[in-house]
């Protein structure tokens, strides 16, 4: 059950002052015509003269009515536009036309024409709003999202897989013979650690030493053998670390490397070398 709100509970009361105002209106309205009927034309048929209203208060009914269904379909009819103005305009025409009757148009008081009009106006607004109230209600009810009934998705099926008992986790695998490939040294370049062998094994081309600069043609320079040459650079960076691992024997090529401001590779090159020669 739907909670009575204070907007909800004064609409449902405007809704009730607006028909019984259309209610009273219409009565009013129909009942002068009636009179108007019998008066003239109609004074020796009183049942036809209380139907004789019908023909033109219905009007506005059906008019309304029919625009209401317009709205609805957001369509503008204009049948329905023309019997409801056709409706009101003849009932208050007719209403005010009655007043004076058997008299003299100049002796009737204005007030008297008031009060035959106000009847249909009053009959025409009322039932306007009320159309109105009930538009409103039906456009809430069709825009008003439909509630999705919840649908159950099975769970999906997990098949319990075989438990596998843990192993333990080797490290990477190094041939002997490759780490007795320069065996011709100490014995102490055998003990490498696995990280240590991995990246000298990634690292098969070693890095070239630096070229000596070519003098000036026409200097006489030309003549003048250098002798820093590549051979006589990596001879004594050999010599250099052979030096360094006297001291420190778990100087890694890496280290040397950086001493030399080389790469690491080439600084386990320079190792390697250092403790074939020792």
């Amino acid at each position: 059950m739907k909670t009575l709100t204070p907007s909800r509970a004064l609409a449902v009361a405007a809704g009730l002052v607006i028909i019984a105002l259309t209610a009273a209106a219409f009565w009013l309205s129909y009942a002068h015509l009636a009179e108007v009927a019998l008066g003239h034309g109609l004074g020796q048929a009183p049942a036809r003269a209380w139907a004789w209203p019908a023909t033109l208060d219905l009007f506005i009914v059906a008019g309304e009515l029919l625009m209401l269904r317009a709205a609805l379909r957001r369509e503008v009819d204009g049948w329905a536009i023309a019997l409801t103005a056709v409706g009101s305009v003849g009932s208050i025409v007719l209403n005010v036309a009655g007043v004076t009757g058997s008299r003299d148009p100049a002796t009737v008081p204005v007030l008297d024409y008031v009060v035959a009009a106000v009847p249909p106006t009053a009959a025409l607004l009322a039932f306007g709003a009320l159309m109105r109230q009930i538009h409103q209600a039906l456009a809430r009810a069709e825009t008003r999202p439909e509630p999705v009934a919840a649908v159950a998705v099975p769970a999906p099926f997990a098949e319990s897989l075989p438990q596998v008992p843990a192993l333990p986790v080797l490290g990477p695998w190094v041939p002997v013979a490759e780490l007795l490939g320069t065996s011709t040294g100490t014995s102490s370049d055998l003990h490498v650690s696995p990280l240590e062998a991995d990246e000298e094994e990634a690292e098969e081309h070693p890095e070239p030493g630096p070229v000596p600069p070519v003098p000036p043609a026409g200097s006489g320079a030309a003549d003048i053998e250098s002798e820093d040459t590549g051979n006589t650079t990596f001879a004594r960076q050999v010599a250099d670390a052979r030096n360094w691992l006297a001291t420190e024997p778990e100087l890694t090529g890496t280290a040397i490397g950086q001493r030399l401001g080389k790469s690491d590779a080439y600084g386990r090159r320079i190792r390697r070398a250092a403790l074939a020669n020792a």
